[in-house]
């Protein structure tokens, strides 16, 4: 069915942002388009479906974000151009000054939904690297992978069943406590809903 409505939800950080599209994709039939990043901390999580489900998911999102202490906002539009769509849809673009693709858009060989995705994220890349180690030996957990996001913001997942990764997020958390390092959140996504999870590395 063609989208009629696309929600725009902006978060500041990556991890908030992760956290949020998997509760907007299980709050309603949507779609998630990708999640953009604005070349700053804030992610842009781009929502298509019907009125009512986009407007529901993306209030729900919102009200997540904001729970959670993390910058939000959102934007609805209703009938949007093809073009907007268009736009919306655009594949990834590579940064070299920063090393980075600009957004995550849907892999064909997506991780299995079925596992749970484990979040840490730090200010600092000591932190983040002290805390993947201490993750990687506290449970068996396999490193999905590492993003930046400007302003020293690290964000490093882990995928395993949920209680391995609970437990290695939680040991993740405590080396950045440890070290004095700078935690931005912690937190586990029990069974990605499979439009997070198609955005998210193999």
């Amino acid at each position: 069915m063609p989208a009629t409505s696309l929600a725009l939800l902006e978060i500041g950080k990556l991890t908030p942002a992760l956290v949020v599209a998997d509760r907007c994709a299980k709050a309603a039939g949507v779609e998630i388009l990708g999640i953009e990043n604005t070349m700053g901390v804030e992610q842009c999580i781009k929502l298509a479906g019907g009125a009512a489900e986009v407007r529901e998911a993306g209030e729900q999102g919102l009200r997540l974000a904001r729970q959670m202490g993390a910058r939000a906002d959102l934007v609805v539009i209703a009938g949007p151009t093809d073009e907007t769509l268009r736009t919306s849809s655009e594949p990834p673009a590579y940064v070299p000054l920063l090393g980075i693709y600009d957004s995550h858009v849907k892999r064909e060989n997506a991780m299995k939904s079925t596992d749970a995705l484990g979040l840490i994220e730090t200010q600092g890349l000591v932190a983040a690297l002290h805390a993947t180690d201490e993750m990687l030996k506290a449970a068996s957990v396999e490193l999905v992978g590492k993003e930046k996001i400007g302003a020293a913001y690290v964000t490093i997942m882990v995928r395993g069943n949920v209680a391995a990764v609970q437990a290695a997020v939680e040991a993740g958390r405590q080396s950045v406590e440890q070290i004095g390092g700078t935690l931005i959140l912690a937190d586990v996504i029990a069974h990605p809903h499979p439009e997070l999870a198609a955005l998210l590395p193999v």
